[in-house]
């Protein structure tokens, strides 16, 4: 009979432990990424001549993109992926194609904000189709020929 009582004694121990160290490494993961806005943070700050090399704080999209540059990656993107795809996968193959770093997530925003207004404007104009939303985010489609 003590059997069964030390046994759910023991497995209550362990799901209690393993609740804990779930937390613990959620707390690692938001103090992490604190520690990245930190240093992002000085690292605009810093004034050094290895600094002053590097990509600028602020740039403007549109002085990085030639006209209609934008518009010509995007659809060679879902051209070449053979489907639909949303802003994010988009935001992510112009990226690449610019061969610029994938894991920056400011400048993967900067560029998917950048793609809606002219995706935007390539719907209006008939060039391109919007195929709806997946998950709250809009997807792109190439109009059928």
């Amino acid at each position: 009979m003590a059997l069964p009582q030390i046994v759910t004694t023991l497995q209550a121990k362990r799901n209690e432990i393993e609740a804990h160290i779930a937390e613990l490494r959620r707390q690692i993961e938001k103090a992490e990424r604190d520690l990245s806005s930190v240093t992002a943070v000085l690292a605009l700050y810093e004034v050094s001549p290895e600094t002053q090399t590097r990509f600028p704080a602020y740039a403007h999209l549109n002085r990085l993109f030639a006209y209609g540059e934008m518009f010509k990656l995007c659809r060679q993107a879902i051209e070449e992926a053979g489907k639909p795809l949303n802003t994010r996968e988009i935001a992510l193959a112009v990226i690449r194609m610019k061969g610029w770093d994938e894991g920056d997530m400011q400048l993967r925003k900067a560029v998917a904000y950048r793609l809606i207004q002219s995706l935007g404007t390539a719907v209006r104009q008939g060039r391109i189709a919007d195929a709806g939303r997946e998950k709250n985010v809009r997807v792109w489609r190439l109009l059928s020929v």
